[in-house]
């Protein structure tokens, strides 16, 4: 069953994939943009995902406004930000990675609902992780 990878095109044919492999703590999350060449990945664990996946709507519940940064530490530690301009996207920092990772406006909708999908898979995988631990 895993990895497990879905797509999400946008209208104009630009791509965000979101897979999820199974790790020794539970999962991990990949997101990637198989359409740019050269761009980044960023990595989640569950902790990351759930947080990230809140950030979503409390980005879509400010829009026009700003909305103040948020973070998640650990070992696959991030700062989530909101930018505001000519392209409105969330951005991803992770450290180490090469550099940020935008998720532009269009594609949100239907990341937050795969990543609904996403944080349950993640924590099943977490809770067989843990039984094999016992």
């Amino acid at each position: 069953m895993f990895p497990r990878i879905r797509e999400i095109t946008d209208a104009f044919g630009a791509r965000l994939r979101v897979s999820v492999e199974a790790h020794p703590s539970g999962a991990l999350v990949v997101f990637d943009r198989p359409d740019r060449r050269n761009y980044s990945t960023a990595v989640l664990d569950h902790y990351g995902v759930e947080v990230f996946c809140g950030y979503i709507m409390a980005a879509r519940l400010a829009l026009p406004n700003d909305l103040a940064d948020e973070f998640v530490d650990g070992p696959f530690a991030a700062r989530f930000g909101l930018e505001r301009g000519d392209h409105v996207a969330l951005v991803m920092k992770q450290t180490g990675a090469g550099h940020d990772f935008a998720i532009p406006a269009p594609f949100w909708d239907r990341l937050y609902a795969e990543l609904c999908v996403v944080i349950a898979h993640s924590r099943e995988l977490g809770r067989r992780a843990a039984k094999r631990l016992q």
